[in-house]
């Protein structure tokens, strides 16, 4: 760790020509204000809407990060994913190219668990699926990433925070807008725009649109000789009217399609799985290994693929993964003020359509053949959110409101299953999931495979879930202090059925596989809280903060046959939080810091256990690996402090810095342990070593795989020369290394250097920068499987491919950048 510290410190140094942390040199503008000019010197003031209403970020009792448009433009920002570079202690994943994953203050989320995410994410202050938001970011007004329970302000309760994205509004003064393409050495593209165009001083259009393409993770099938890859087409339209003072209505429109084809990267030497075969009786023959009772493919077809290191970024797998997105989103907001108080609304209509097509071997432990699996997930979304707040600045103020949203839609998952049934019949003919040829051998009568024992199914999940909420808060301000605090009444109410179909060889009508006891779930928490903020001098503020949040359990949807109540159904996760801190600034404005510290418990915290080995029970084709939701007991604290100032008027320098130690508590969790140990392993036969279908550990480790460290930084030093500014900008991130107990594995420091040359014009016009990403070209694992990846038979046994799957940071990547503003 010791050499891990001096690179960081050398790095840091090295990049710190000036170091600002993420939104706080820069200005939040207005919610409906144009873009800055670039030659106009941002104010020192950041305004965030944190709490439902417009206020100083030093006034705000939480922690908050703040990431303007004109940030995410600069620093070539174009997937949400992204901002992590902008927010310590944030990590947003998409480890499978299928489904986002966002962790906070070590607090992480699978959305195939079936509950409410960790962090929640809204779109125009209207909750919306992280797979959707995170695809297309372009024309964006103001990123904010608010840490710690939300409870309260928001119609969606989450432990972890919430991430807030308010899209650009046109303006009612002037044309205005942006044009920026972007294009990269690794054959990224990137074109985006808007413009607003004012009708009158009541009426406008903003419309805006992007064009993306990138390589993904930058992986290679050498199977299949294609390239991971990805093509996203938006366009939105904003229509503004304002016909008095008091009134103001924004209706979006917002179309989106992604075609996401992106392959798992997997090393190790490669196998020939065929030669693991068990051996099988043949009538008249006697036992022999399987290769020889039927199954003839040579060597170079067998084998899952070559030997592979982590520096090939390459895939093996036999089938494709390819996800199209296509969602339709319709936004309205409504603020009339009444005087004495503002009555605002907020409502949205989305509809998706998720097409994920997918080989399950994705390790090609089947060489030859493709498990494939073939998801449809339409679904309907409909949101109302109505709230009435008083207008006073001090005294007592209060508020009301009332949230409701509704999600419909079925999803479809037609699947094959036939790798479980490889089999001898007594008559010595092979049934096998994929074609073949006999062998001959002496004595023995080579014969041809009359038929293929395959095995279709066909899963139905209707998904029927609505939440009713009421809220309630008061506040109390006079002079230096401000109180605020309230309730959260919720209506929680999901009904989730699966019906599964046999087809093939075996034949089913619908069954309905989740018992009917676990089938309607109804929770009605009480959540909120309160904080204190006290302005000892104006330019200081300490505050404290109580927030308490709950999350609905879920139902596992996809869940084998024979495995304990548990293991489907999950309960309640509650939590609660405290947190104290200050926020300054000194020199005039031109510089601000803030420090924080927090404690959390969260009791039967919802979390995802995944590649969980099951043995089935006599008479069921399932044993093998499976993803279980579970509940576990964990508590998290940690600091957080960030410091940043405008050193000169050419010269932006701030640092920003986490810590968090989020771990199970004591906790008995599912997991792989096929060698009896206690702790999550591969070693040896696969095998139960618990009671029941499934192995247990206890786990006191990471609630997510990531360190409890880490740091972000960023930059810009002008030098202006006449009518030009050259310029240069940095974006660094550090997070060390550290031990996983699930991976069983050690994960490499990371430090992420991205630079930035270029020039831009006084009259902010025009710029163009040529860029780096990942200049140090550092290759490191993010994310690595427990063990090489198989697949089960009930026959024939397991089959190791010899490959183990892993994710790694991108490889260095070179860009250029024009923008025109005007």
């Amino acid at each position: 760790m010791k050499s891990d510290n001096t690179r960081f410190a050398l790095l840091l140094g090295a990049s710190a020509i000036a170091m600002q942390l993420p939104g706080a040199a820069m200005a939040a503008e207005p919610a409906d204000a144009a873009p800055q000019a670039a030659e106009e010197a941002p104010s020192n003031e950041i305004i965030v809407t944190a709490t439902r209403q417009s206020q100083k970020l030093q006034d705000v009792a939480m922690t908050v990060n703040v990431a303007t448009g004109e940030q995410l433009e600069k620093f070539k920002i174009f997937d949400v994913k992204d901002v992590q570079q902008l927010a310590p202690g944030l990590e947003l994943t998409n480890v499978s190219g299928r489904n986002n994953t966002t962790t906070l203050r070590g607090i992480s989320f699978d959305p195939d668990q079936g509950t409410s995410p960790a962090v929640q994410v809204y779109l125009n202050e209207i909750p919306t699926d992280a797979q959707t938001v995170y695809t297309a970011i372009y024309d964006v007004q103001q990123i904010e990433v608010l840490r710690g329970p939300q409870g309260l302000l928001r119609g969606l309760s989450a432990p972890a925070g919430a991430i807030t994205i308010a899209t650009r509004r046109p303006s009612f003064e002037k044309p205005e807008g942006y044009a920026q393409i972007t294009g990269t050495t690794r054959a990224g593209y990137n074109a985006q725009m808007g413009a607003s165009l004012p009708f009158s001083d009541t009426f406008a259009i903003r419309v805006a649109a992007l064009v993306d393409g990138n390589r993904l993770n930058n992986v290679y099938n050498v199977t299949r000789k294609e390239r991971s890859k990805s093509t996203t087409e938006s366009a939105r339209i904003t229509l503004g009217w304002k016909p008095t003072d008091n009134f103001t209505g924004y209706l979006t429109y917002q179309y989106l399609e992604a075609d996401n084809r992106q392959f798992q990267q997997v090393i190790g030497a490669g196998n020939t799985p065929y030669s693991q075969y068990f051996t099988i009786p043949v009538p008249g023959v006697g036992d022999l290994p399987a290769l020889l009772a039927g199954v003839f493919v040579p060597d170079t077809a067998a084998r899952s693929g070559p030997a592979l290191t982590t520096d090939d970024y390459a895939s093996v797998q036999d089938g494709a993964f390819r996800n199209i997105n296509k969602s339709h989103i319709v936004n309205l907001n409504l603020d009339y003020d009444l005087g004495p108080a503002t009555i605002a609304f907020v409502g949205a209509h989305q509809f998706s359509r998720l097409d994920i097509q997918r080989d399950l071997d994705v390790t090609n432990a089947l060489p030859g053949y493709v498990q494939y699996s073939d998801v449809v997930t339409p679904y309907k979304v409909d949101t109302a959110e109505l709230r009435l707040t008083s207008n006073n600045s001090e005294g007592l103020g209060w508020g009301l409101g009332a949230f409701y949203t509704k999600q419909t839609g079925t999803t479809v998952v037609n699947q094959d299953a036939s790798q479980f049934w490889y089999a001898v019949s007594p008559n010595a003919q092979v049934n096998l999931p994929f074609a073949a040829i006999g062998l001959p051998i002496p004595g023995f009568t080579p014969f041809t495979l009359p038929n293929t024992l395959g095995i279709a199914t066909r899963v139905n999940v209707p998904v029927n879930n609505q939440t009713w909420s009421f809220n309630a808060n008061l506040r109390y301000r006079s002079g230096p202090l401000s109180i605020e605090g309230g309730v959260r009444y919720s209506i929680i109410k999901s009904v989730q059925t699966t019906q599964l179909t046999l087809s093939g060889a075996v034949n089913s009508g619908p069954t309905e596989i989740i018992p009917p006891a676990l089938q309607r779930n109804t929770n009605k928490p009480v959540t909120g809280g309160v904080n204190i903020s006290y302005e000892i001098t104006p330019n200081l503020n300490v505050f404290a903060a109580y927030g308490h949040s709950l999350r609905a359990g879920s139902t596992g949807v996809a869940v084998p046959a024979g495995i304990s109540n548990d293991l489907i159904r999950t309960n309640p996760e509650k939590s609660d939080s405290f947190e104290g801190g200050i926020k300054g600034t000194m020199f005039d404005r031109r510089v601000s810091y803030s420090l924080s510290g927090y404690y959390q418990k969260i009791d039967n915290f919802l979390s995802r256990f995944t590649d969980i080995y099951y043995n089935a029970p006599a008479n069921q084709p399932a044993t093998g690996f499976f993803d279980f939701n579970y509940n576990a007991d964990a508590t998290i604290k940690g600091v957080e402090a960030s410091f940043d100032g405008r050193v000169s008027d050419n010269w932006d320098l701030g640092v920003s810095a986490a810590y968090t130690k989020a771990r199970f508590d004591n906790a008995r969790v599912p997991c792989t342990d096929f060698a009896g140990t206690g702790v999550p392993n591969r070693n040896g036969t696969p095998k139960v070593t618990g009671t029941g279908n499934v192995s247990y550990c206890v786990a006191n480790g990471r609630l997510a795989e990531v360190p409890d460290f880490s740091v972000t930084a960023n930059t810009e030093l002008r030098l202006p020369m006449g009518s030009v500014t050259p310029f240069v900008r940095a974006l660094f991130t550090y997070r060390p290394g550290f031990d996983s107990e699930r991976a069983q594995y050690t994960y490499q420091s990371r430090e992420l250097l991205n630079m930035f040359l270029g020039v831009r014009t006084d009259d902010g016009k025009w710029e163009f920068d040529v860029f780096a990403r990942n200049l140090l070209d550092q290759r490191r694992i993010t994310n690595r499987g427990l063990g090489n990846g198989t697949v089960d038979s009930l026959i024939a046994g397991t089959f190791n491919s010899g490959f183990r799957q892993v994710s790694l940071t991108n490889p260095r990547e070179f860009g250029a950048t024009l923008k025109f503003n005007w």
